[in-house]
């Protein structure tokens, strides 16, 4: 895959680090916060799509106007989760 850098010694190490890190129990005291990024375009539709109407499915045109971008970040605590 692109993303991945190559796979040797130093890679599978680190890669042994974080699972073992998954593995330990639950610890108050040394949290394992896990966080991501994601990023979005804001688009605007250029004309107001058509209202549904009996027999007729919504209709939208594929013309939008770019408002710029984004970034979203997402923390959590897996494993301060509760059990059902």
């Amino acid at each position: 895959m692109w993303c991945l850098p190559k796979v040797n010694q130093q890679f599978k190490e680190r890669m042994e680090d974080v699972l073992n890190l998954y593995e330990k129990p639950y610890n108050f005291a040394e949290p394992v916060i896990c966080v991501d990024e994601k990023s979005k375009q804001l688009l605007q539709d250029k004309q107001k799509p058509v209202k549904a109407r009996k027999g007729k499915l919504r209709r939208a045109d594929y013309e939008y106007r770019r408002n710029g971008t984004r970034n979203i970040f997402l923390s959590v605590e897996p494993k301060a989760g509760q059990d059902n």
